[in-house]
């Protein structure tokens, strides 16, 4: 696999230094309380993203497919930004706690299973591609496929 032009990278980190005073002005300037008449309609959808990559996730895992390992990073991202949002727009104690709750209980360990789900199919597949002479895991740690 052609690994990506230099360029690439540079532009992903630039944009995220980028990001630094964008989000210290956001800190600073947005309002504490802010109506949405969208509300409703952007966690549902939201939601909906969430239902359907754990189902993608199950399906892999079930038949083992060769993408599980991005679909699994994807949900755990999307639980992960679930539980974030749901601990910091609750209102009230008693929301924050429950919203506090179902992130540790629920939301963060179902994300960490997902990671894990990564780690547990990585080997094998370096494994099978080895076998097959396509892939060779470089000694810094990098995966390279043969051309």
């Amino acid at each position: 696999m052609k690994l990506p032009r230099r360029s690439v990278p540079v532009f992903l980190g630039a944009s995220a230094l980028v990001l630094v005073p964008w989000i210290a002005w956001l800190a600073s300037s947005l309002p504490c309380k802010y109506l949405s008449q969208h509300w409703g309609i952007a966690w549902a959808g939201f939601d909906t993203a969430l239902a359907g990559a754990l189902a993608l996730t199950c399906v892999a895992a079930l038949r083992h497919a060769p993408w599980l390992d991005r679909v699994a990073v994807a949900t755990a991202t999307l639980l992960a930004t679930d539980a974030w949002f749901d601990v910091v727009t609750s209102r009230g104690a008693a929301a924050v706690a429950l919203a506090t709750i179902e992130a540790v209980a629920v939301e963060l360990p179902v994300a960490l299973l997902c990671l894990w789900l990564v780690r547990a199919v990585r080997p094998r597949r370096v494994d099978a591609g080895k076998r097959a002479g396509e892939s060779d895991l470089s000694g810094d740690g990098h995966l390279s496929v043969a051309a």
